[in-house]
């Protein structure tokens, strides 16, 4: 088990993947309102550049693996208008916050969110022409399983595209945004959330992560071919691009 694998929800007892399930059906009637609130809004502009290289592949079928609340699926079916998107996600509750607001939309003959494991994806070989992660390979319990499959129901030549917190850069934003991340944020997550554990896992699950290079080797090691991370304001996220071979 590495580091990353060791760092549950609620500690303990029970699986990772059970408790994170446990832990977003908790926080989902308040989740997208304190995204905002915590990321100060800046999650947008990242998720924006996410999409823009996606759409230069021209993709047809996208899967969103850890969907959540369904941002990003959304925003990829209105920048790509020919594009059809998956949305996955194992809590029940943040797929049907999600699917309210694909309603709202008028976005449902596009975006289909479906319950499911991200390590065991029940989908065929070769299904989609790209994949996006924002934010949630570092609640996958065993990683490379995780990238294993996400490769497998990739086409050949179809890019993965990962957001992921990531340590800052340059003294002094590195130790005030450490302290922020470490001390303010759960606490605000404590009063305005239904579950104060939450966010004290954001900061330890942000630590664990093997990011920057160590993750672009990892997913060398689990098949992706061109993997390369472009860290984004000043380091706070890290977008990663992989593909696989042709």
């Amino acid at each position: 088990m590495n580091k990353k694998e060791a760092v549950k929800p609620y500690g303990g007892e029970g699986s990772k993947k059970v408790q994170v399930e446990r832990m977003f059906d908790n926080i989902a009637p308040r989740y997208d309102l304190l995204n905002r609130v915590l990321s100060l809004g800046i999650d947008r502009g990242w998720r924006r550049k996410a999409i823009r290289i996606l759409r230069a592949s021209g993709p047809k079928l996208v899967l969103d693996v850890a969907t959540g609340t369904g941002d990003l699926a959304i925003e990829i079916a209105k920048k790509s208008p020919e594009a059809s998107v998956v949305g996955l996600d194992i809590s029940q509750e943040m797929l049907k916050a999600g699917r309210v607001k694909i309603a709202h939309r008028k976005l449902d003959d596009r975006i289909e969110m479906v319950k499911g494991d991200s390590e065991d994806i029940r989908y065929p070989d070769n299904t989609f022409d790209g994949i996006t992660v924002a934010f949630g390979v570092r609640n996958f319990e065993h990683l490379d399983r995780g990238l294993r499959e996400m490769l497998r129901v990739l086409k050949p030549g179809g890019k993965l595209i990962v957001l992921e917190f990531s340590q800052p850069y340059g003294f002094p934003f590195r130790q005030l945004f450490q302290w922020y991340f470490k001390n303010i944020l759960p606490r605000i997550g404590r009063v305005a959330s239904t579950d104060p554990a939450a966010y004290g896992y954001l900061y330890e699950s942000v630590q664990a992560f093997p990011e920057g290079e160590e993750f672009v080797h990892i997913l060398q090691a689990n098949g992706f071919k061109n993997s390369q991370c472009k860290p984004l304001t000043l380091g706070v996220c890290s977008l990663y691009v992989a593909e696989k071979e042709r």
